[in-house]
This record gives C-alpha cells, sequence and structure tokens, in this order.
C-alpha cells in the first residue's frame, strides 16, 4: 500500500507572498509524458525549488539581503533594474563571456532569473536556453534551467542540468533539489550519495535542513519509516530563533510519528510548529485529526 500523501508545508508568509510573488504569474505544475508519471509525496513539498530558486534569482539581481531565514519572502524586498547582477554572477559572466557581448548576457540571465522567481517557468528556461547556446559552461545558467525543469515535473532534463551546474561551479546549491529529482526516478542510490556530500559539505542550516527532508523522504519512500525518523532526529531540535526550515522539518517529524502510530510525538512536533506559527499549512487540522 503506497504511504499516505499530507499536504504541504508553508508558512503564512510563503502563502502571503504566493510562491515568491508568483500570484502575478503562478501556475501549478503541469503532468509530463516524460518521464513515467510519479507523484510527488506533498509533506516534501517543492521546498527545495522555493529556496534555491530565490537563490538563484538573488545571486542574479542583487537586491537588499533581509536579515531572514533562506525560506521567508521580505514584504520590503525591492526590485533593482535587471541589468544589476550579483558580484559572482557577473564574475562567472566575464570568466566565459566575450566582452563585447557581456552586456546581453547579462541582461537575459537576469531576466530569465526574474520569470523563475515569478513562476513563469517556461518563459525562464526559453530565456537562459538562448545564452546557453552561446556560453554552455555558463554554471548559473544550467541551474536556472534545472530549476524550470524541476518546477514543471522533468525531472530527467531537471537533473542532467542542475549535474552540469554542480560539475560546473564546484558548489554543494544544488544538491537538494537535484536528490529531490532522483527521489522522483527512484534513484535511491543518488539521492544517498548526495545527501552524504552535503552532510560532509556541512553547508548553511537551510540547506541542510532541505537535504535531510529529501532523504527522509527517499527512505520513506521504501517504506523505512523507522530510518527516516532517525535522519531526522537533528530536525527536532530547538534552537533559540526558530526559521522556517526548522517548522517545515518538525512537520515532517510530526507526520512520520503519525504514519508509525506514534501519536502523541506527532502531537507533540505539530503542536511545536502551533505556538510559533498557527497558520502553517493545515497544522491546525492536523492537530485536531490528533484529538488535540
Amino acid at each position: 500500500m503506497p504511504p499516505r500523501r499530507v499536504e504541504v508545508p508553508r508558512t503564512a508568509a510563503q502563502i502571503r507572498s504566493a510562491e515568491v510573488k508568483a500570484a502575478r504569474g503562478f501556475r501549478e505544475p503541469r503532468q509530463q509524458a516524460e518521464p513515467a508519471p510519479w507523484e510527488r509525496e506533498k509533506w516534501i513539498d517543492d521546498g527545495p525549488l522555493r529556496s534555491a530558486a530565490r537563490r538563484a534569482t538573488a545571486r542574479a539581481i542583487q537586491r537588499p539581503q533581509p536579515a531572514e531565514p533562506i525560506d521567508s519572502v521580505s514584504k520590503t524586498t525591492r526590485r533593482r533594474k535587471s541589468s544589476d547582477l550579483a558580484p559572482d554572477v557577473a564574475d562567472e559572466l566575464v570568466k566565459t563571456a566575450p566582452a563585447a557581448l557581456a552586456a546581453k548576457y547579462k541582461e537575459r540571465l537576469a531576466s530569465a532569473a526574474d520569470a523563475l522567481d515569478r513562476g513563469r517557468f517556461d518563459d525562464a528556461r526559453r530565456m537562459v536556453q538562448s545564452v546557453l547556446r552561446d556560453l554552455p559552461e555558463m554554471a548559473f545558467g544550467h541551474e536556472i534551467a534545472g530549476l524550470a525543469f524541476y518546477r514543471t515535473g522533468q525531472w530527467r532534463k531537471a537533473a542532467a542540468e542542475l549535474e552540469v551546474a554542480r560539475q560546473l561551479d564546484r558548489t554543494l546549491n544544488h544538491h537538494a533539489v537535484l536528490a529531490d529529482c532522483y527521489r522522483a526516478l527512484k534513484r535511491y542510490d543518488l539521492v544517498d550519495q548526495l545527501w552524504l556530500e552535503l552532510r560532509e559539505g556541512s553547508p548553511e542550516p537551510a540547506l541542510m535542513a532541505e537535504g535531510r527532508i529529501v532523504a527522509a523522504g527517499a527512505l520513506a519512500d521504501q517504506g523505512d519509516l523507522k530510518g527516516a525518523l532517525k535522519l531526522m532526529e537533528r530536525g527536532a531540535e530547538v534552537p533559540k530563533k526558530v526559521r522556517d526550515h526548522h517548522l517545515r522539518q518538525w512537520y515532517v517529524l510530526g507526520d512520520l510519528h503519525d504514519r508509525s502510530g506514534d501519536i502523541i510525538k506527532a502531537r507533540r512536533f505539530f503542536g511545536m510548529i502551533a505556538a510559533v506559527d498557527p497558520q502553517f499549512a493545515d497544522v491546525a487540522d492536523r492537530l485536531r485529526g490528533l484529538g488535540r
């Protein structure tokens, strides 16, 4: 019997922001003919994408960086002109593009990142492909293409682009989303490998949380709820300042305990979330369903 699906955990801030202000053009993922249909477990959500997409956009279009967790969106964030590339992307562009064409590619990359930010995934992919035809070694371009494919459920194509980006920039930025692509393709060996690399690299806490959730989801997919709970143990910690990735991990823990039959622990984690953000996803409904 397949594992039960549950509602996506999102904070009130994320709901208000409507997937990074995508209310101006948001579309639900389309069903694709390739690869074979696969139903994402909703408790894993597309959180890796949301934070990864925002990081990608932030690198392309310089903006004031609010002192907020990576999975929340500041209402005061303002847009600058699209040609203001972040320094690391601009440096990469200088190394890969002819000087005479740098300005054109800057504009196209920033426009593609902005389209991704707004949920216009097909537009983002189309815009960035014109750059990648001329600059195939532009890691940031492959990242945008990979995230656009990922958001529309084209797992193989997303994985291919993100693998190229990973090989070019040699960072851990792509691991969580890439692992989720392989999870969708049931390549659990590759999910394990990427999680091991991410864990050993010890990146920022939010990125670690994303990877941990995907890795735990892969174990749950295979029926190993005990292993998934063990992997999520670090996510049970209560920090001095609770951020969105803490709430997401608590939600996963609550759901795993619920599925394992431990109602008391499930109530505990859902209750911890409700104490911080009563509007987080369907936490109120989950608690009522557990008799609280």
